[in-house]
């Protein structure tokens, strides 16, 4: 039996996960009403910066094809929606435009295709729909910005929302998943919606754990990267574990989840006090690096020029959805920011007292301070003596551990970050 199968939307969720499939070996459709974007990517121009996502891209060659004409679609087997969901800055979902695509293909169809739902949703979407149960299924993404073609072709698992969890999966859906030599976990629609959100509730309490305990230690001599392996050799823990402190929760994903659990327990009598905490804990680390700078740099300049490396919410993306560089420049309008970031345009921004530069070192010419606000890979190459002799002051903010912190004191740098207290030999 020959599969084909469709994709509708192509932003990271859609144009990922469609070319993963179609590197197992299935033709793959791909409508966007958007005739500009496909002609974009037709001509190779992606939308989204994913490492490998290109080459997987030019290797599918003609199995993957992408059109502007919803009708097309009636050649698929089974069609995915997954377009992603766009959030307001509270969490909130916009379901509007997924249920607008699915009115559009949903007739067009194939009696015996398979339509299921990719895009995030909250529980009891799925079942709402005006689709014949047999033929409709809801399938859990997991994909990570920055490592999305490996989590499009190497899954961990597949959970996936049916009416009848306990009937046999039909034939074609069957093959598309097990092309992909994981476990498949068919459960209640409900069941499949809420383990997304269930998977993400237990990342943010791992990075609340992270966060409060990397913040005892800076201040009682303790470093938590010491830490951090004893907790990986617990099995409770275990070795996967989101155990690095960060600048908060960013990215829109799991804010969207925590809004819909804060939501849900509302509606429920249900307890979310614990959601409310993780917030609140995400919010004071987010200005960790603001708090430096107004204890270490402010008083000594009173309009001082900072360097900034990163503006992207985390290494790999150009999403800069809540992100934390962003915050940070945010509460300094009186201060000159001089950027560097491989991905993201300081003009797309709308940030007047922010410039742009094209290298690392270069945004340090005459600068006061460096903070290292997104930890891209490039920038752990830069050696410490380079930063010294560029930078105008001696403070380096680097909460992610970019850089290696002796090395940067050896250099006459004063550094911090997160985990540790501050070093500075002078």
């Amino acid at each position: 039996m020959t599969i084909t199968v469709g994709f509708v939307g192509m932003t990271h969720l859609g144009l990922v996960s469609a070319t993963g499939t179609c590197s197992k070996g299935f033709a793959t459709i791909c409508f966007d009403a958007d005739a500009d974007l496909l002609s974009e990517l037709k001509s190779g121009n992606l939308p989204v910066l994913e490492p490998g996502l290109d080459d997987m891209l030019a290797a599918n060659g003609t199995a993957q094809t992408f059109t502007p004409t919803v009708s097309d679609l009636a050649a698929c087997d089974v069609v995915y929606i997954a377009p992603d969901v766009p959030t307001d800055d509270h969490g909130q979902s916009d379901l509007s435009g997924i249920s607008a695509l699915i009115e559009l293909v949903a007739p067009q169809l194939a009696s015996h295709a398979l339509l299921v739902i990719l895009c995030q949703v909250p529980p009891g979407f799925t079942r709402g729909l005006d689709f014949p149960a047999e033929r409709l299924f809801y399938q859990v993404e997991t994909l990570i910005f920055g490592r999305a073609v490996e989590r499009a072709t190497q899954p961990e698992r597949f959970i996936v929302g049916c009416a009848s969890p306990s009937d046999a999966l039909p034939a074609a859906f069957a093959e598309v998943l097990e092309a992909f030599d994981c476990p498949i976990l068919p459960m209640r629609y409900e069941s499949a919606e809420l383990a997304k959100i269930s998977i993400n509730m237990c990342l943010v309490a791992s990075i609340g754990v992270a966060n409060t305990m990397a913040e005892i230690c800076e201040n009682v001599g303790a470093d938590w990267q010491e830490i951090v392996p004893a907790l990986k050799l617990d099995r409770r823990i275990g070795e996967y574990s989101y155990l690095a402190p960060g600048l908060g929760i960013a990215g829109g994903n799991l804010e969207r989840d925590l809004a819909t659990v804060l939501r849900l327990a509302g509606e429920h009598g249900s307890d979310g006090g614990i959601v409310s905490a993780w917030l609140g804990n995400s919010a004071h680390r987010r200005d960790w690096a603001a708090g430096v700078l107004r204890q270490e740099v402010l008083p000594a300049k009173e309009n001082p020029v900072i360097a900034v490396w990163g503006l992207a919410y985390k290494e790999n993306t150009h999403s800069v959805k809540n992100s934390p560089s962003l915050a940070t420049l945010a509460q300094f309008p009186d201060c000159r920011f001089q950027a560097h970031d491989p991905a993201v345009q300081v003009e797309d921004l709308g940030y007047a007292h922010v410039s742009q530069f094209d290298t690392p070192i270069g945004a340090l010419e005459g600068a006061d301070a460096l903070a290292i606000l997104t930890p891209w890979p490039e920038y752990r190459d830069i050696e410490a003596g380079d930063i010294a002799q560029a930078l105008a002051g001696r403070t380096v903010i680097d909460p992610y551990r970019v850089l290696d912190p002796h090395a940067c004191v050896t250099a006459g740098l004063a550094y911090h970050t997160l985990g540790m207290a501050p070093l500075d030999d002078t």
